[in-house]
Protein backbone atom coordinates (compact mmCIF):
# COMPACT_ATOMS: atom_id res chain seq x y z
CA UNK A 1 0.00 0.00 0.00
CA UNK A 2 3.04 2.94 0.43
CA UNK A 3 3.69 2.53 -2.90
CA UNK A 4 0.33 2.96 -4.45
CA UNK A 5 -0.49 5.31 -1.44
CA UNK A 6 1.98 7.36 -3.30
CA UNK A 7 0.58 7.00 -6.87
CA UNK A 8 -2.61 7.87 -6.15
CA UNK A 9 -1.89 11.01 -3.72
CA UNK A 10 0.75 11.89 -7.16
CA UNK A 11 -2.12 11.91 -9.48
CA UNK A 12 -4.82 13.38 -7.50
CA UNK A 13 -2.33 16.53 -6.68
CA UNK A 14 -2.86 17.21 -10.41
CA UNK A 15 -6.69 17.18 -10.31
CA UNK A 16 -7.84 17.48 -6.41
CA UNK A 17 -6.22 17.92 -2.93
CA UNK A 18 -3.87 14.87 -3.24
CA UNK A 19 -5.23 12.54 -0.95
CA UNK A 20 -6.82 9.96 -2.42
CA UNK A 21 -3.83 7.50 -1.53
CA UNK A 22 -4.33 8.15 2.14
CA UNK A 23 -8.04 8.19 2.31
CA UNK A 24 -7.94 4.46 0.31
CA UNK A 25 -4.46 3.54 3.02
CA UNK A 26 -7.03 4.68 6.05
CA UNK A 27 -9.99 2.30 3.97
CA UNK A 28 -8.40 -0.35 2.92
CA UNK A 29 -6.61 -0.68 6.92
CA UNK A 30 -9.68 -0.70 8.08
CA UNK A 31 -11.26 -2.84 5.33
CA UNK A 32 -8.76 -5.17 7.01
CA UNK A 33 -10.09 -5.45 10.57
CA UNK A 34 -13.35 -7.11 9.51
CA UNK A 35 -13.63 -10.29 10.48
CA UNK A 36 -14.56 -12.84 7.78
CA UNK A 37 -14.15 -16.70 8.54
CA UNK A 38 -14.23 -19.18 5.33
CA UNK A 39 -17.89 -19.84 4.60
CA UNK A 40 -19.09 -17.08 6.35
CA UNK A 41 -22.50 -15.32 4.73
CA UNK A 42 -20.81 -13.10 1.82
CA UNK A 43 -23.81 -10.50 2.08
CA UNK A 44 -23.16 -10.31 6.30
CA UNK A 45 -19.01 -10.08 5.06
CA UNK A 46 -19.35 -7.10 2.37
CA UNK A 47 -21.92 -4.80 4.69
CA UNK A 48 -19.42 -5.25 7.07
CA UNK A 49 -17.36 -4.05 4.88
CA UNK A 50 -19.41 -1.31 3.74
CA UNK A 51 -19.75 -0.10 7.33
CA UNK A 52 -15.96 -0.19 8.14
CA UNK A 53 -15.29 1.52 4.26
CA UNK A 54 -17.91 4.21 4.98
CA UNK A 55 -16.28 4.84 8.96
CA UNK A 56 -12.91 5.30 7.64
CA UNK A 57 -13.24 8.21 5.68
CA UNK A 58 -15.86 10.73 4.00
CA UNK A 59 -14.53 11.39 1.06
CA UNK A 60 -16.91 10.78 -2.13
CA UNK A 61 -14.77 8.08 -3.19
CA UNK A 62 -15.07 6.12 -0.21
CA UNK A 63 -18.47 7.03 0.25
CA UNK A 64 -18.65 5.31 -3.25
CA UNK A 65 -16.33 2.26 -2.53
CA UNK A 66 -19.11 1.65 0.53
CA UNK A 67 -22.39 2.07 -1.83
CA UNK A 68 -20.55 -0.64 -3.57
CA UNK A 69 -19.79 -2.54 -1.32
CA UNK A 70 -23.90 -2.27 -0.21
CA UNK A 71 -24.78 -3.46 -3.21
CA UNK A 72 -22.32 -6.34 -3.54
CA UNK A 73 -23.82 -7.11 0.12
CA UNK A 74 -27.02 -7.33 -1.21
CA UNK A 75 -26.66 -9.74 -4.57
CA UNK A 76 -25.07 -12.29 -2.18
CA UNK A 77 -27.08 -12.11 1.43
CA UNK A 78 -27.51 -15.37 2.41
CA UNK A 79 -25.08 -17.12 0.49
CA UNK A 80 -21.34 -18.57 1.08
CA UNK A 81 -20.47 -19.11 -2.71
CA UNK A 82 -20.10 -16.91 -5.56
CA UNK A 83 -20.06 -18.37 -8.46
CA UNK A 84 -17.32 -17.01 -11.51
CA UNK A 85 -20.39 -16.49 -13.86
CA UNK A 86 -22.49 -14.32 -11.52
CA UNK A 87 -19.25 -11.49 -10.98
CA UNK A 88 -20.36 -9.94 -14.41
CA UNK A 89 -23.98 -8.87 -13.48
CA UNK A 90 -23.54 -8.32 -9.96
CA UNK A 91 -20.46 -5.68 -10.72
CA UNK A 92 -23.26 -4.35 -13.28
CA UNK A 93 -25.40 -3.70 -9.76
CA UNK A 94 -22.89 -2.16 -8.05
CA UNK A 95 -22.24 0.36 -10.85
CA UNK A 96 -25.41 1.32 -10.74
CA UNK A 97 -25.80 1.48 -7.48
CA UNK A 98 -22.48 3.92 -7.66
CA UNK A 99 -23.87 5.83 -10.64
CA UNK A 100 -27.41 6.74 -8.72
CA UNK A 101 -25.24 7.39 -5.25
CA UNK A 102 -22.67 9.78 -7.36
CA UNK A 103 -25.47 11.31 -9.48
CA UNK A 104 -23.04 10.46 -12.41
CA UNK A 105 -22.94 8.79 -15.59
CA UNK A 106 -20.84 6.59 -17.75
CA UNK A 107 -18.54 8.85 -19.37
CA UNK A 108 -17.85 11.06 -16.62
CA UNK A 109 -14.36 9.71 -16.21
CA UNK A 110 -14.70 8.28 -12.92
CA UNK A 111 -14.24 4.74 -10.58
CA UNK A 112 -17.84 3.83 -12.49
CA UNK A 113 -16.57 3.74 -15.57
CA UNK A 114 -13.35 1.71 -14.98
CA UNK A 115 -16.67 -1.21 -12.47
CA UNK A 116 -18.03 -0.90 -15.73
CA UNK A 117 -15.28 -2.27 -18.04
CA UNK A 118 -14.74 -4.72 -15.46
CA UNK A 119 -18.16 -6.16 -15.46
CA UNK A 120 -18.21 -6.15 -19.44
CA UNK A 121 -15.45 -8.29 -19.28
CA UNK A 122 -16.06 -10.68 -16.76
CA UNK A 123 -19.05 -10.92 -18.15
CA UNK A 124 -19.78 -14.61 -19.77
CA UNK A 125 -17.19 -15.85 -17.83
CA UNK A 126 -17.02 -19.05 -15.90
CA UNK A 127 -14.31 -19.60 -14.51
CA UNK A 128 -12.26 -17.55 -11.79
CA UNK A 129 -8.66 -18.17 -13.73
CA UNK A 130 -10.88 -16.42 -16.90
CA UNK A 131 -12.62 -13.52 -14.45
CA UNK A 132 -8.84 -12.70 -13.10
CA UNK A 133 -7.14 -12.29 -16.74
CA UNK A 134 -10.33 -10.36 -18.00
CA UNK A 135 -10.69 -8.25 -15.03
CA UNK A 136 -7.15 -7.12 -15.56
CA UNK A 137 -7.08 -6.18 -19.18
CA UNK A 138 -10.47 -4.94 -19.05
CA UNK A 139 -9.34 -2.46 -15.96
CA UNK A 140 -6.03 -1.67 -17.72
CA UNK A 141 -7.97 -0.72 -21.38
CA UNK A 142 -10.16 1.44 -19.46
CA UNK A 143 -7.42 3.93 -18.81
CA UNK A 144 -6.18 4.10 -21.59
CA UNK A 145 -9.80 4.53 -23.48
CA UNK A 146 -10.41 7.13 -21.08
CA UNK A 147 -6.66 9.32 -21.28
CA UNK A 148 -7.49 11.64 -23.01
CA UNK A 149 -11.54 12.42 -22.55
CA UNK A 150 -11.91 15.32 -19.53
CA UNK A 151 -12.91 14.77 -16.15
CA UNK A 152 -16.62 15.80 -15.98
CA UNK A 153 -17.92 15.18 -12.55
CA UNK A 154 -16.28 15.83 -9.07
CA UNK A 155 -13.35 18.27 -7.71
CA UNK A 156 -11.37 17.27 -11.07
CA UNK A 157 -14.49 18.68 -13.40
CA UNK A 158 -12.77 22.15 -12.48
CA UNK A 159 -9.77 21.40 -14.60
CA UNK A 160 -12.27 20.61 -17.95
CA UNK A 161 -9.87 19.77 -20.71
CA UNK A 162 -6.75 20.07 -18.32
CA UNK A 163 -7.47 16.58 -17.04
CA UNK A 164 -6.99 15.41 -20.78
CA UNK A 165 -4.10 13.12 -20.66
CA UNK A 166 -4.23 12.61 -16.84
CA UNK A 167 -5.91 9.38 -14.95
CA UNK A 168 -8.99 9.83 -12.85
CA UNK A 169 -7.04 8.99 -9.70
CA UNK A 170 -10.25 6.57 -8.35
CA UNK A 171 -10.59 5.39 -11.61
CA UNK A 172 -6.76 4.69 -11.31
CA UNK A 173 -7.24 3.44 -7.78
CA UNK A 174 -9.63 0.86 -8.74
CA UNK A 175 -7.44 -0.14 -11.62
CA UNK A 176 -4.56 -1.00 -9.19
CA UNK A 177 -6.96 -2.60 -7.17
CA UNK A 178 -8.25 -5.24 -9.12
CA UNK A 179 -4.40 -6.09 -10.98
CA UNK A 180 -3.22 -6.53 -7.09
CA UNK A 181 -6.54 -8.74 -5.70
CA UNK A 182 -6.05 -10.90 -9.35
CA UNK A 183 -2.54 -11.24 -10.07
CA UNK A 184 -2.16 -13.76 -8.39
CA UNK A 185 -4.56 -15.54 -11.25
CA UNK A 186 -2.47 -14.75 -14.02
CA UNK A 187 -4.31 -16.67 -16.97
CA UNK A 188 -3.41 -14.52 -19.81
Amino acid sequence: MPQLEQELNAADAKLGDGDTGGMLARVIERLASVDAKDGDDLGRVCGALAQAAAAATGSSLGTLFATGLLAFARATKGRTELAASELGPILADVRDAMLKRGQSALGDKTVIDAIDAVAKAVTGKSDWTEVASAARQGAAAVLVDFNDKPCRIGRARMFGDKSRGLDDPGMLAFVRLVTAVTEGNHAS
